[in-house]
């Protein structure tokens, strides 16, 4: 279920541009134009932490490997556990294949 407050003409072009994109170099133009370092830096940040925190890592561990705020995992952590499951449909489709 798409959030209400999210869903609107401006954000579905947003969507429409992402899903355009073509591979990776194409993504890093796009986002470089986009947004700026640090709020690449957070996104990527973001996913990091979710990735450590469905792995069973625990707090302590994810700050020294990311840097990340005790307050940004717990809020990634409230997503992954309460979210629109965003973050775990990427991690499904980001994981290595056996």
């Amino acid at each position: 279920m798409i959030n209400s407050k999210l869903k609107d003409d401006l954000t579905d072009q947003l969507c429409d541009a992402v899903l355009s994109l073509q591979g990776q170099d194409e993504c890093y133009q796009f986002f470089e134009d986009i947004c700026t370092i640090s709020e690449l830096k957070a996104m990527s940040q973001r996913l990091e932490v979710a990735r450590m925190l469905r792995e069973g890592h625990t707090y302590e561990d994810i700050v020294e490997r990311t840097g990340a705020s005790t307050a940004t995992i717990s809020r990634v952590k409230r997503c992954l556990n309460y979210g629109a499951d965003g973050y775990n449909i990427v991690l499904e489709r980001l994981k290595p294949a056996k």
